[in-house]
């Protein structure tokens, strides 16, 4: 047993260290170049090491005493800001994933609504001038009237296509129903399962969960901290952006961790995503099975729509009479 809890106190040390004060102390150490520095001397490397210098030779500083406090008050410094990028990378996920943006405030709901309206437009475009040209080049291919098309005119013809196909791809892989693109790329999971397997992912997935097999679990787990590790990456750029008014490194700082903590939400979206859709192609005659629902082979539309109408509840009617 004392083994058990002393293992996971070193686990949790870790992650405190990992995740809180390490990030913590980076950015309380930018605060103080910041404050020393200033806009005059921004690249002054010499005033800084200068400073530092000065300070260390306080008397108080080179006590065993003073040391500790020092030492104390930059943990509890560090994971402070830690907690409070944690915080706002909730927020920030909210915002990127934008599952529930038809309840956000007005301000919010209208701008949220008239982005999604116009990538909804683009998407639609751009998928309806795709599909207008490969109807063309099959009509041309089966048209035996007509000599068969050459390489080069095949290749032509992909060429030709090939721009709107990036542009809708780019937008989302299904057409647009949240602001966002790796909100859309979750939703699509959703829009994908109820077209082709007529399951209502968020009914049915809470039980699907329970049937899953340690590695699948531990798959999407990985995944899911990965999406909030990235969403976390965003919210620190956030917090370096108020040090731009003393220090103007801390601009091109903040706008280069909020690029990668773009990019790495996007890719951890599209990843998580994927996991969703292939465990529940993979796992749903599993869960069918456990509930007792008969099946043969591949999952079909008729045993999506019958899983789900089996685990569907809603409160009994009200007595009318």
């Amino acid at each position: 047993m004392s083994g058990f809890w002393s293992g996971l106190t070193g686990k949790l040390a870790e992650r405190w260290l990992t995740l809180l004060v390490l990030p913590g102390a980076f950015y309380l150490a930018a605060a103080a170049t910041a404050h020393t520095m200033g806009w005059a001397h921004a690249l002054d490397v010499h005033r800084l090491t200068s400073t530092v210098t000065a300070r260390s030779k306080n008397p108080t500083a080179g006590t065993t005493g003073g040391q500790v406090v020092l030492l104390a008050a930059v943990l509890a410094g560090s994971a402070a800001v830690g907690l409070a990028a944690q915080a706002l990378a909730s927020v920030v996920e909210r915002l990127s994933l934008a599952t529930d943006w038809r309840t956000w405030p007005p301000p919010l709901r209208a701008l949220a609504a008239r982005r999604t309206d116009r990538r909804r437009e683009r998407w639609t475009e751009a998928h309806t001038a795709y599909h207008r040209l490969l109807a063309a080049a099959e009509s041309r291919a089966c048209d035996s009237s007509r000599p068969p098309q050459s390489a080069a005119e095949l290749a032509a013809g992909r060429e030709e296509r090939h721009p709107f196909h990036r542009t809708w791809s780019r937008i989302g892989p299904e057409p647009p129903d949240r602001p966002t693109w790796s909100g859309d790329r979750l939703h699509a999971v959703t829009l994908r399962m109820d077209r082709d397997l007529h399951l209502h992912l968020p009914i049915v997935w809470p039980y699907l969960w329970t049937v899953l097999p340690d590695p699948a679990r531990s798959d999407l787990t990985t995944a899911r901290t990965t999406l909030t590790k990235a969403t976390t990456l965003t919210a620190w750029s956030l917090l370096y952006l108020p040090l731009a008014f003393w220090w103007w490194p801390a601009l091109p700082l903040s706008a280069a961790i909020a690029l990668t903590g773009r990019r790495r939400t996007r890719s951890a979206a599209d990843t998580y995503a994927q996991l969703l859709e292939a465990t529940t192609r993979l796992h749903l005659t599993t869960l069918a099975t456990q509930l007792g629902v008969p099946h043969t082979g591949a999952p079909t539309p008729a045993l999506g729509a019958t899983v789900t109408h089996h685990l569907h509840t809603q409160p009994p009617r009200p007595d009318l009479s």
